[in-house]
Parts: structure tokens; sequence; C-alpha cells
């Protein structure tokens, strides 16, 4: 995906960083298009009944995002590697909140207009991979941005290379390890990894 406004997003960054609020706006306008990219790519290996949009994730990642303050911007790569993570906070949360819905007897509303994009039905249980996820952050911290980027951003492995400063190489060998983990981690008992 080639990113929009590269210049102009990294200048608007920086004044975001310094408090501009009208800066944050324009940032979020300038990249809209691609932080929605981003979860279309995710909401695609969702289960096709889903009730989230991408939009409504993309707009309350950046709700969740302007709230913070002193977030240093470094870089466009470093925007949509956080704004990955925010994004992944919002899925969680919502999953949470849909689980306790069904425990408490409730209906679950279906709203989902984009249910052409979501095909593939079996992608790992959100709050099993979320959890997994922070075992692996805790034990190797460089493992879980990777596989918060590649999962959660939908980023490519030039993409996560470029957000985390690493090579391509690095990205492609730890991605490997990070999914071989999560596999042993998330894969029912008896079931073998697959061969890398």
């Amino acid at each position: 995906m080639k990113p929009v406004g590269h210049e102009g997003l990294t200048e608007l960054l920086h004044r975001w960083s310094q408090g501009d609020r009208d800066a944050a706006e324009r940032a979020m306008s300038l990249a809209y298009d691609e932080l929605k990219g981003l979860a279309h790519r995710f909401f695609r290996r969702e289960r096709s009944a889903h009730t989230l949009e991408a939009t409504a994730v993309v707009h309350e990642a950046f709700a969740r995002l302007v709230e913070q303050d002193g977030i240093a911007w470094q870089s466009r790569a470093h925007f949509i590697g956080f704004f990955a993570h925010v994004m992944r906070r919002v899925l969680v949360d919502y999953a949470r909140e849909r689980n306790a819905a069904k425990r408490s007897g409730r209906k679950e509303t279906v709203a989902l207009t984009e249910s052409a994009l979501l095909s593939l039905p079996r992608t790992p249980d959100l709050l099993a991979l979320d959890e997994a996820l922070s075992r692996l952050a805790a034990l190797d911290p460089d493992k879980a941005a990777i596989v918060e980027l590649r999962f959660f951003g939908g980023c490519s492995i030039e993409e996560t290379a470029a957000s985390l400063g690493v090579s391509t190489a690095t990205v492609n060998r730890q991605w490997r390890r990070a999914r071989a983990w999560l596999f042993r981690e998330l894969a029912p008992e008896g079931v073998e990894a697959p061969p890398s």
C-alpha cells in the first residue's frame, strides 16, 4: 500500500506532537484511507457475522489516539504502528463486550455493511490471541510488535520493517518465529504446527 501524502503527514504528526489539535485532525484526514485499509485487511480475516465495521474501528481508534497526550510522533511508520496497537485495543474491548452480552442473554445486533470483505471464518479467537500476544510481549517485545503490525495493522513485511527500523530479513525471521510460538500457544492440544 502506497502511503498517502507521506511528507505532509510527517509534518502534521510533528505539529500534533507539539500540541496542535488541528494538526491531529488534518493528519487523520490525510491518513484516513490508509487507516481504513488497515482495518479492512483485518476484517477480511474475521468471521462473516462480525457486527463491527472497519469504519467504526478507525473512528474509535482515532478518538482514543486524540485523547493521548505527550506522544512524540517520530514518523508516518511510528503513527501507523501505534494506530495498529490502538486498533487492537478497540477490537479486544469490543470482543470482551460482545462476550459479556452473550453471557447475559442479550441478542447481538448485526450491523455489518461490509460483509462481502469478510471471508475467512477460521481466525484465532481474538481474546485468546490478545492474551497470547501479551505473553509474547513479556518474553520478546520485538516479536510481539511485529505480530501486532502484521496481524492487527495489516502491514506488509516492508511496512513493518520501516515502522520498527529493522531490515526486512529480520522481520521475516522474527515473523516466522512469532507465528510458530503463537501457534503452539493457541493450537488445540495434540495439533502440531505446520512446517514453515
